[in-house]
């Protein structure tokens, strides 16, 4: 395994432990407050082959609308890597209306520079910069008992670039050029589970289309479909076995639209391809107080095109682990801190905040 990622792995761990050291400190107040501070602050940490190695940091204000649903999280997000690439955001997702009714938005804004080994498996390098602003609205309504049932809206501009001669050939020749685009559609979804921060039981299905069209205001006019199951089953103390299966499909996309890896240990855009799905299945394993530990493995297929899942260079595995900190015991809102690792040359180290699913 890379020296770097060991001894970021590590780092983390030292940034995590004042967390801890502080929980220990006050465990005695807490216990006598009814509610936790409303303000979260967690460092963010990655590092990839292809990506470089980045740092930041997430603030969030969390605040409970009323007693019968969940605690809403408005937050902002920032990081810088070593590859000179720059990401930021704001979000929120909120539920209110004695969690009748759930909005979930955000904006994102990223220049990434990205140095692919292997680009579509091509055999040669490439190197590219991607130049992307998104926003992000979607709105549900609980129809009848655990169903939801709204809209949705996406608006991308989204550019790719070669950093070289070869590299603007390579992305020429595939046509992977970026685009403006605007796009609206539904969304199905049936969630039972007991918590949305961590859940221990229940499932969750989503199922949700985007239109993307020229009338919109975009560059082109394709269509993208997502189906996303998960499954959450506890066991022994505090301990959770949770399991997701996910699907993209789309029709008429142009390659800048089509499906990425999506697993941990992968750069995303390095393969793509007009659908994907994976299955993946991740122990969380409850070690003491606030600390736990992660351990997963999963396997991704793209297909679509001249691509099937009957060949093994379509298939891509993922298997690794880490250690999670609960920095909200109350609202059960966690940091993580894994190691990844794929096929060949792909593996990553990331701090992020919350569950991958």
């Amino acid at each position: 395994m890379n020296h770097k990622i060991v001894t970021l792995f590590m780092i983390t761990l030292f940034l995590l432990l004042p967390l801890s050291s502080f929980s220990a400190e006050t465990a005695a107040v807490e216990k006598t407050e009814a509610n936790e501070s409303p303000w979260l602050f967690t460092p963010l940490v990655s590092s990839a082959p292809k990506f470089g190695t980045s740092i930041g940091a997430m603030a969030a204000y969390l605040h409970a609308f009323d007693e019968d649903s969940p605690t809403s999280t408005f937050g902002l997000m920032a990081q810088y890597s070593n590859s000179e690439s720059l990401m930021g955001g704001a979000f929120g997702r909120t539920y209110f209306d004695h969690d009748r009714q759930r909005l979930i938005a955000g904006t994102f804004f990223g220049e990434i520079n990205n140095e692919y080994s292997d680009f579509q498996g091509i055999g040669y390098p490439v190197n590219t910069t991607d130049n992307i602003h998104a926003i992000f609205v979607r709105y549900t309504y609980r129809v009848t008992d655990n169903w939801f049932f709204g809209p949705q809206i996406i608006s991308t501009d989204y550019a790719i670039t070669g950093n070289d001669w070869f590299s603007q050939q390579v992305l020429a020749l595939v046509g992977l050029t970026g685009f403006d685009s605007n796009g609206l559609g539904l969304v199905a979804e049936r969630d039972t589970r007991d918590n949305q921060n961590s859940p221990s039981t229940g499932s969750l299905i989503n199922m949700n289309n985007v239109a993307y069209r020229k009338s919109f205001g975009g560059d082109t006019s394709f269509d993208a479909y997502t189906l996303k199951y998960s499954s959450f089953f506890a066991h022994g103390d505090g301990h959770v076995l949770a399991a997701r299966v996910d699907g993209r499909w789309t029709h008429n996309a142009p390659p800048s639209g089509y499906s990425s890896i999506r697993l941990r240990g992968y750069t995303m855009g390095q393969e793509l391809a007009p659908h994907s799905t994976l299955m993946e299945v991740e122990e969380r394993y409850h070690i003491k107080g606030r600390w736990g530990s992660t351990a997963f493995i999963g396997a991704e297929c793209l297909y679509g095109g001249d691509r099937s899942c009957d060949e093994s260079e379509n298939w891509f595995p993922s298997i690794g682990g880490g250690i999670t900190f609960a920095l909200k015991p109350e609202e059960k809102m966690i940091a993580r801190t894994e190691v990844a690792i794929g096929k060949g040359e792909n593996q990553g180290f990331y701090m992020k905040f919350g569950y991958e699913f």
